[in-house]
């Protein structure tokens, strides 16, 4: 059971993660002249979607906020991948990877 619910939590911060970097580039692209202004319409929705999501969790918000972070790092570096085009060094793997493990300490902490 605890497995189970380390997933969905786990599974909500990807969620989280994504809509906020959505949120972040949509403008980028605006602003960098190589998309539509229109862009900012899903960019806020994305954005309040972060915002709705990070209210999801039933734990302390600090600690929220600091094992969602490990997660937005994992994420942004796929991100830099699958979307830049930029291949991750081995040092960024090495990074997202501890903090995953600090925010799994956190995750399992927090439900002792």
């Amino acid at each position: 059971m605890l497995w189970l619910s380390f997933a969905k939590t786990f599974g909500l911060f990807l969620l989280t993660a994504v809509a906020e970097i959505l949120g972040c580039y949509l403008p980028m692209l605006w602003l960098s002249g190589k998309g539509s202004v229109w862009l900012l319409l899903p960019a806020a929705l994305s954005l309040t979607a972060f915002v709705w999501l990070l209210t999801l969790h039933p734990f302390a918000s600090g600690r929220v906020y600091a094992a969602y972070g490990a997660v937005y790092i994992a994420v942004a570096i796929l991100w830099l991948w699958s979307v830049d085009g930029v291949t991750p060094r081995w040092t960024d793997l090495l990074g997202a990877g501890l903090a995953l493990s600090g925010a799994a300490v956190i995750a399992m902490g927090s439900r002792a």
